[in-house]
């Protein structure tokens, strides 16, 4: 029996948190210190920067890892991290959920059901949503892309008003179906 360490294969990984680096996290010889006011103090050992945050009542937090001495800040973490998710939760908030909303089609499709699927494709097109139109075929019906074309085609045409195709080229085909992806018009 050894007691030597797992092999690395089967030994648990390593993860640090997400996040930046707070207080004895900071495990390099020296920083680049702002003070909390944003003033530049200028590169001191961890240590004692360290001692200057805890002295005041606040956190050590490295700001820029990636710099050469890396930039520390002096803050307060829990009044950081707080701003930090309300200005996610504010950009979520105007960001507009890029939804893809799909219709599918087949070859045989009767008339009065194609108009009503584009009339459908239509009032996501005016929602704000982007379309996915699909023509499935099954069977014997690959022999005849062209009936699925023709479907996509008056698809384009009817909406060409609402919406811009982003697929444009050609629909295309991948096995047994044929889609064109369309935008509403004041996008793309």
């Amino acid at each position: 029996m050894s007691l030597r360490a797992p092999h690395h294969r089967f030994a648990e990984p390593r993860t640090r948190p997400k996040g930046p680096r707070v207080n004895e996290e900071i495990r390099i010889r020296e920083v680049r210190l702002i003070d909390e006011s944003g003033e530049q103090i200028g590169i001191v050992p961890t240590e004692q920067a360290l001692a200057v945050a805890r002295g005041r009542g606040l956190d050590l937090v490295e700001v820029s890892p990636d710099a050469h001495p890396p930039v520390a800040k002096i803050l307060d973490y829990g009044k950081f991290k707080y701003h930090q998710t309300r200005k996610q939760g504010e950009g979520k908030k105007r960001q507009k959920a890029g939804t893809v909303k799909e219709v599918r089609f087949r070859p045989a499709t009767r008339e009065h059901d194609l108009e009503f699927l584009i009339r459908r494709l239509e009032r996501f097109l005016k929602d704000g949503n982007k379309v996915k139109a699909t023509v499935r075929f099954r069977a014997r019906e690959r022999i005849h892309p062209e009936f699925g074309v023709r479907i996509l085609e008056r698809v384009k045409q009817t909406l060409a008003d609402s919406g811009v195709v982003e697929r444009d080229i050609m629909p295309e085909q991948d096995g047994r179906v044929l889609s064109v992806i369309m935008a509403p018009s004041g996008r793309a």
